[in-house]
């Protein structure tokens, strides 16, 4: 293994850095006050050829691969979290999982289109009383002839207000559904204009207020048999294989978030004084800033030895997990820290690490909670 990052690796670094100073971090204070979502940032992100970072050329994509996709996440959520949340679900949960498990119809009706920034898209499996028990869903779809007809909601959804293409995951076996057999679970693509489909967005949420999250409504939508994704059955295997690509996305993010958390308070600890003494002489802001440092660099690790393996074609099942389970983890004491070395400062928005600290807190719930993470490395 190699930690030398190459040159395509350090384009990608720099253009989302550029990117995001460019057009997250002038205007996520107000939007995230304001809990306002900037539907223009994909047109943005389209002009940049990060909506199809990791998909190869010839489906409209920028060819890169899985490492320059954790690199965009570190930088992306450097600014905001709810910039990376757009890659991890457009590209992580929904596109990457076209690119492997769609068949030539699916990669030239939605991928490539995705791919280009064309069309947004998501991934609807979170229902309102059902997340990390997958088996719970409640949503149905039944064929009838040439079609499957869907009916259920999905909650917690990223982009549910704003994406154009959803993956639905729906019981088609209903006997199996009463006996709790994911093997009954299959796969579905929606689109927003099929007829009985209804989104919103949730407000008042702790952290990620610039970014669009919401609910999907089904009530007997009418989805054409081409559009089940694999086989009937298959939903359950393909929704793991969609978490797992969106869990590698936020353990690049959380690393992000942490490094964002450190430069603050090296910036602040320099110019507070207390005691006559810049507070970064102290020697317990001292340790805070160097547990920040020490959770950057083995976060960064975890998820660059995913990264590897997904590009070597290993399964990292497991190392994804380990990643996104100590990456959310540290980001989370990282951002505690931050506000702490900040002191009342910290507590308000006049700097950004109240902000660090609200959005720290869902990625340790989404795409696995830490308690998951934690089962799946016992």
């Amino acid at each position: 293994m190699n930690f030398e990052l190459n040159d395509d690796h350090k384009s990608v670094q720099e253009l989302t850095h550029d990117f995001s100073k460019k057009y997250i971090i002038p205007t996520i204070a107000e939007n995230d006050r304001a809990q306002k979502f900037d539907p223009d940032i994909f047109r943005k992100m389209a002009s940049a050829d990060i909506l199809g970072l990791c998909i190869p050329e010839k489906y409209g994509g920028a060819g890169m691969d899985y490492i320059s996709l954790g690199l965009a996440c570190e930088e992306l959520e450097y600014a905001d979290a709810s910039a990376r949340v757009i890659l991890s679900v457009h590209i992580g949960l929904n596109s990457l999982t076209l690119l492997s498990c769609g068949n030539d119809f699916h990669k030239e009706k939605y991928l490539i289109p995705q791919a280009k920034g064309e069309k947004v898209a998501t991934f609807g499996l979170t229902e309102p009383n059902a997340g990390s028990d997958v088996v719970g869903l409640q949503t149905t779809a039944v064929k009838k002839g040439n079609k499957y007809i869907l009916n259920g909601e999905k909650m917690w959804i990223s982009l549910a207000d704003v994406a154009d293409n959803f993956l639905i995951f729906a019981w088609t076996d209903q006997d199996k559904k009463k006996n709790r057999d994911h093997t009954g679970i299959s796969c579905f693509i929606v689109e927003r204009n099929f007829d009985g489909i209804t989104t919103g967005s949730i407000h008042g949420k702790l952290g990620v207020r610039a970014g669009n999250t919401g609910w999907i409504s089904m009530q007997d939508v009418e989805v054409p048999s081409e559009n089940l994704l694999g086989e009937e059955g298959w939903g359950f295997g393909i929704a793991m294989f969609c978490l797992e690509q969106g869990r590698y996305t936020v353990a690049g993010g959380s690393t992000g978030l942490i490094k964002a958390c450190l430069d603050a308070c090296l910036e602040y600890s320099k110019t507070r004084k207390t005691f006559e003494r810049p507070i970064g002489e102290h020697q317990l802001v001292k340790q805070m800033l160097a547990n920040m440092l020490a959770g950057y660099q083995y976060s960064r690790l975890l998820w660059l030895k995913s990264g590897w393996e997904r590009n070597q074609g290993i399964r990292a099942t497991r190392s994804t997990s380990l990643a996104k389970w100590i990456a959310c983890r540290e980001a989370e004491k990282a951002a505690a820290d931050a506000v702490q070395v900040h002191g009342a400062y910290g507590f308000s928005d006049e700097y950004p690490v109240e902000r660090f600290y609200r959005n720290s807190k869902g990625a340790s719930i989404y795409e696995g909670t830490r308690e998951v993470h934690t089962l799946m490395q016992a």
